[in-house]
């Protein structure tokens, strides 16, 4: 339904778009608030088509008017641009996720595509590069077009894109040949460039995980990788004038007779122009204004036709005003530290430039009251009637009643659901409970639903219906990365041989013996041995994973100690699998109560939840309520990090129990974890008849003495606590479910009695610790679990920097958290010190309210401050890391750690995963020491950190040394020791035989045909630069098992790197081989002079007609090899090398002919 369609006759708007029309510099509309405001902005819009920008006070704002604008404006492109909310003076790393969004909206600008722009105040601030500037450094690519390979390689290095061997992230090429892969910043996928000579023959999407071409495209835009990317030229002009300020500036400060500041300002120059030749990022951002005297910002990328929206004009100017106040502050406390150099205060816009800038552009001003801001005069005012909608929450009479009189009075309504299902369900409800009435319904959430009295417009969010709106998916593919596999391999990486042990990789190395080339695979042993391993045979190496911190030693090659450890892990393996099974088997077998189906109170408590649910949660939920409905008690672990929804899985089966009459104990290892499932369960649970108590310390003994009482009397439904729950004087009158949050974290003794429980009712087990997919694949069988892998989709990725410590940086961080009405964690990991510390940060935030948490005080104690903060009575946690990691804090969304670079990347991962639990922007400042800079282990240390940031391989180590320690949680001490001997996938492989001899399957034993034919087969360097692709393809070709299979990788090489060259050519062929070898039941193909021996497997067998028959198929080029009766002689005189592999192809596809023949003839007689 087009807006205008009700409100084409109102005079008040009428009033404003003719003032528009006429170009009145400013208006107030005033009257409205929330959702009313972005759907007055989307029919002005809807009329005038003209670009936009939308001002709000803060991000959050900006993301919540953006999504109303999207539902009302279908189709328009609503693009957020989020502020940089990092000074640029110094830091050494920041992740990519918020630059790549500011990126995005300024090519957006620049190519004339974005619809309307929605940004919050503080991100008109910050200087950008001219747009002129800006849209030259960007290009498109389409195919036909003519390039300079060479010039486009320098240009993307010169944009900020890093050259690499392989495209997995963002700001990443690649080249190979003719081949050019590109991640562009903004994209969602990388781009591969196919060149014919100069001229652009092919242009696809590719995905970054297999390497594989997708979809063909017919143009891409290749933009900057930062914001701020100087040319060669401009770079050395940029440094040679901030050399020049710098001294200019020592020289002031030294008149002034402050020496110390002074040399600051050297030192720090000094280590800042080292750092901007190496290319930093910060560099260029803070060489702008060096680089060009035109101060630019956002609002110079607006073309004069420009409509601006302000979205409470009198909140924007005291907003301005904070803001301008803490920058003038922080950069005069710079300034005088020696920290800052005079120009480059003017990074940021002052008010007096933004009230220009916004002087230019014709502006509607949006306002609950009729109020005039400073700097403000409109020309004109026009009052909106409106009003906000009462929730109807459910009742359906109420909401039937209301639209049919708004269908009398002519009414437009339109009911907004979050997505399709909703949709569905709502037209279900409007055509069997109100037939005829005009009322429309659109998928497109609004914040929320309103009726405009004088417009004749209603529009219903799901809020009003549903209770609580489903928030909108935004994942960020960017955080999920792959734990690190085989082919990740690096020279001096530690590896298993199925057969030789722990061995060190050294490479791979081209050798040439007898007439034929091959890639081997280097690897180190005991003694400095070298083991030479043909890439044929890769199926028998895997990447030694094992505990963070365990360095096992090298295995002796010919000894027998690999041996034994591996005898060791297998005895332990089969033992604890043997016992697993015994009590799975007895679960299994021992009655238990059956719940019924979903009740409908369910499925209107389970449409209540206000998120979208992730695939894993459905799946998990779907695994619980089955589990329960069966007639055996349930044992089902639940695995995922804190906030991926492991409670909302708990609370559903929890409201299924209840309302089957059963009651629900949900135990809790401390304290603070039992206070807070109370008060969630209590949130969730509010609108039914539902009686939840909690029993733990925060209770008196009298009030735990009348809980316990009414627990046996039936009279509380849900019951949280800590170990108290599993007293012996705690009983239940009809328990149906247990629920047991970090089952590791308890003492023996409870362990004990929590194993009595779970032989007679239901029993779900929670763990915030991951564990790995593989572990997962080899338990199944022994132990019901579930994984929640998937991060909530309304995420923002913690924006992370790597940062040198300063007092400023401190302040501003922890002051504009607090200012947004969040909370902060400030790591100082250190017991002694800490009070200190505290006293530290309350100096530099005054007005914060600061606590103090670590290991030391009692659990009492403890427990009273983390529970203070958790409900906001304090705004700063000074803390070490021992804060519980279960704990779900969304109001906490910032996070400052002192000496980041003594802590593990594990450590690190871990910490940040503690914010960012809301649907705001989060931050993590890693600081370190600036005189840390000058050690080369700190520089070693501060560049991993770097690499986590980015979301490089130290991201992939510290999620692959975190699954390692939750694989040793679910499977105890002993075998965490086994992992650490053999490594894990070596330890996963035994416990999956193990269970499957267990359960009597049998796995058929597969031989592996040896080919050794004098031929040149690898892949050249030529061809195949990287040694992880190389890895990878070696995989995948000993992997193949059809001819299928083989044409699968050759269509992968010539995508990826172009036609193969001969020696590729024939590894592939090679590969064919193998794959026809095994079906024709051939072990062993080997070349000796001009003959090649074709050696039967084990157990197959040729009649002596069988051995004539084919000697006449080849013409007596196959004949019986004299004495050996599994082994046959393929005469290969007279044949070029080249020819060899395909008389072998026809030897063994009449060889496989004749046991295809055998086994139908097999088949018939068994008949």
């Amino acid at each position: 339904m087009a807006l205008w369609d009700n409100a084409a006759e109102n005079s008040e708007l009428h009033e404003l778009l003719s003032n528009v029309a006429r170009g009145v510099p400013e208006q107030l509309v005033h009257g409205v608030s929330g959702a009313q405001k972005a759907y007055l902005a989307a029919l002005v819009l809807e009329e005038i088509r003209r670009p936009a920008l939308y001002i709000t006070s803060h991000l959050q704002q900006a993301e919540t008017v953006a999504e109303d604008l999207a539902a009302f404006l279908p189709g328009s492109k609503i693009l957020v641009f989020p502020p940089a909310e990092v000074l640029p003076y110094e830091y050494y790393a920041e992740s990519p996720e918020l630059t790549a969004q500011r990126l995005n909206v300024l090519g957006a600008l620049v190519r004339g595509e974005a619809g309307a722009v929605v940004a919050p105040l503080a991100a008109l601030t910050r200087r950008l590069l001219p747009p002129a500037v800006f849209a030259r450094q960007g290009f498109w690519l389409r195919p036909g077009d003519e390039v300079d390979r060479e010039k486009l390689l320098e240009h993307l290095v010169e944009l900020g894109y890093t050259r690499v061997e392989r495209v997995e992230n963002r700001a990443e090429f690649a080249a190979r040949g003719d081949i050019l892969d590109v991640f562009p910043l903004p994209a969602v996928r990388p781009l591969r460039v196919e060149l014919f000579d100069t001229e652009i023959d092919s242009l696809r999407e590719f995905d970054p995980e297999s390497q594989r071409s997708l979809a063909k495209l017919t143009g891409a835009w290749v933009g900057p990788a930062r914001e701020v990317c100087l040319l060669p030229a401009e770079r050395e002009h940029a440094l040679a004038a901030f050399a020049a300020s710098a001294g200019r500036y020592q020289d002031g400060l030294r008149a002034r007779g402050l020496s110390a500041q002074a040399e600051r300002v050297r030192q720090r120059a000094a280590a800042f122009l080292e750092r901007a030749r190496e290319g930093l990022p910060e560099a260029a951002a803070r060489l702008l204004p060096f680089a060009y005297e035109e101060e630019t910002y956002l609002m110079d990328y607006f073309s004069p036709r420009t409509l601006v929206f302000l979205d409470e004009p009198l909140e924007l100017v005291e907003e301005g005003r904070s803001f301008a106040q803490g920058l003038a502050g922080m950069q005069k406390h710079l300034l005088e530290e020696g920290n800052l150099l005079p120009e480059e205060a003017q990074l940021y816009a002052g008010p007096d430039i933004l009230l220009a800038r916004l002087g230019r552009l014709q502006r509607v001003g949006l306002s609950l009251f009729l109020r005039r801001a400073p700097y403000s005069n409109p020309q004109a005012f026009i009052s909106i009637a409106a009003r906000g909608l009462t929730p109807y929450h459910q009742n359906e009479g109420r909401l039937a009643e209301d639209l049919r009189r708004w269908h009398h009075d002519g009414y437009a309504v339109t009911l907004r659901a979050s997505n399709e299902n909703r949709a569905g369900r709502l037209k279900t409800w409007l055509k069997d409970n109100v037939p005829g009435i005009r009322a429309a319904v659109a998928v497109g959430p609004i914040s929320a639903g309103f009726e405009l009295p004088t417009l004749k417009v209603v529009e219903i969010s799901d809020a009003e219906i549903f209770g609580q709106a489903r928030r909108r998916e935004r994942r960020a593919p960017l955080e999920e990365a792959a734990v690190p596999s085989f082919t990740d391999l690096k020279v001096g990486d530690l590896v298993v041989h199925v057969v030789h042990g722990i061995g060190r990789y050294q490479g791979v190395k081209t050798l040439e013996s007898a007439g034929s080339t091959r890639d081997y695979l280097v690897l180190e042993y005991a003694g400095h041995d070298l083991l030479y391993v043909p890439t044929d045979q890769v199926h028998l190496l895997q990447k030694y994973i094992g505990p963070e911190g365990e360095s096992p030693r090298l295995s002796k090659l010919g000894g027998n100690e690999w041996q034994r450890a591996k005898s060791r892990a297998k005895r332990s393996v089969e033992e604890m699998a043997q016992e697993l099974l015994a009590l799975y088997a007895r679960r299994k077998a021992a009655p238990g109560y059956a719940f019924g189906p979903d009740t409908v109170w369910q499925k209107e408590f389970e449409d209540a939840f206000p998120y979208e649910e992730t695939p894993d949660q459905l799946k998990a939920i779907e695994e619980v309520k089955r589990d329960m409905e069966s007639p055996h008690p349930m044992d089902r672990l639940l695995c995922g990090d804190v906030g991926y929804g492991k409670t909302e899985v708990a609370i559903r089966a929890a409201f299924k129990a209840v309302m089957d009459g059963k009651q629900v104990a949900v135990l809790v290892p401390t304290t603070i974890l039992a206070q807070q499932h109370y008060n969630t369960f209590r949130q969730r649970l509010a609108r039914y008849p539902v009686q939840i108590e909690m029993l733990s310390r925060f209770r008196s003994a009298l009030e735990q003495r009348e809980i316990i009482k009414r627990l046996k009397r039936g009279a509380i439904d849900i019951i949280i606590g800590t170990h108290r729950l599993v007293s012996k004087d705690v009983r239940f009158a009809d328990l149906g479910l247990v629920i047991i949050d970090e089952e590791q974290r308890f003492g023996v003794r409870q362990k004990e009695r929590l194993k009595e429980l779970k032989a007679t009712v239901d029993v779900l087990t929670l763990t915030a610790t991951p564990i790995p997919r593989t572990l997962h694949l080899s338990m199944v069988g022994l132990r019901d679990m579930s994984l929640i892998q998937t991060p909530p989709e309304d995420r923002y990725p913690v924006q992370t920097y790597v940062v040198e410590y300063s007092d400023a940086l401190v302040r501003d961080a922890i002051a504009r958290e607090i200012g947004r009405g969040g909370q902060v964690f400030y790591l100082y990991n250190r017991v002694e010190g800490i009070e200190a510390e505290a006293r530290r940060v309350q100096e530099l935030v005054p007005q914060a309210r600061v606590a103090v948490a670590h290991g030391q005080l009692s659990e009492t104690r403890l427990a009273r401050v983390v529970l203070g903060f958790l409900e906001r009575e304090y705004d700063v946690l000074v803390c070490t890391s021992i804060i519980e990691n279960g704990l779900d804090m969304p109001n906490v969304n910032t996070l400052v750690v002192r000496d980041a670079d003594r802590l593990g990347l594990a450590q690190l991962y871990q910490l940040r995963g503690r914010v960012g639990r809301s649907n705001r922007v989060a931050y993590a400042y890693f600081t370190y020491e600036p005189q840390k800079l000058l050690s080369p282990i700190a520089q070693k240390r501060l560049q991993a950190l770097r690499e986590f940031t980015e979301l490089g391989s130290g991201f992939k180590l510290a999620v692959r040394d975190l699954e390692i320690r939750g694989a040793g949680n679910i499977l105890g001490a002993e075998q965490h020791g086994h992992i650490a001997a053999i490594g894990f996938e070596m330890y996963c492989s035994l416990l999956e035989e193990a269970v499957r001899e267990l359960k009597g399957e049998k796995r058929p034993v597969e031989v592996e045909p040896q080919v050794d034919l004098k031929v040149t087969a690898y892949l050249p360097e030529s061809y195949v630069a990287s040694a992880r692709d190389k890895m990878e393809l070696y995989k995948a070709i000993a992997a193949c098992r059809s001819e299928g299979d083989v044409e699968e990788v050759a269509a992968d090489l010539i995508d990826r790197f172009g036609d193969p060259p001969p020696e590729v050519a024939t590894l592939l062929e090679v590969a064919r081989l193998k794959v026809l070898a095994r079906g024709a039941q051939v072990a062993g193909l080997t070349q000796r002079g001009d003959k090649v021996v074709l050696t039967l497997s084990p157990g197959a067998y040729l009649t002596p007609e069988e051995v004539i028959s084919l000697s006449r198929a080849t013409r007596r080029r196959l004949v019986p090899l004299p004495g050996h009766e599994r082994e046959l002689l393929l005469r290969t005189e007279g044949l070029q090398p080249a020819e060899v592999p395909a008389a072998v192809r026809q030897a063994l596809l009449r060889l496989r002919e004749l046991v295809a023949a055998r086994q139908v003839e097999y088949n018939g007689t068994n008949d």
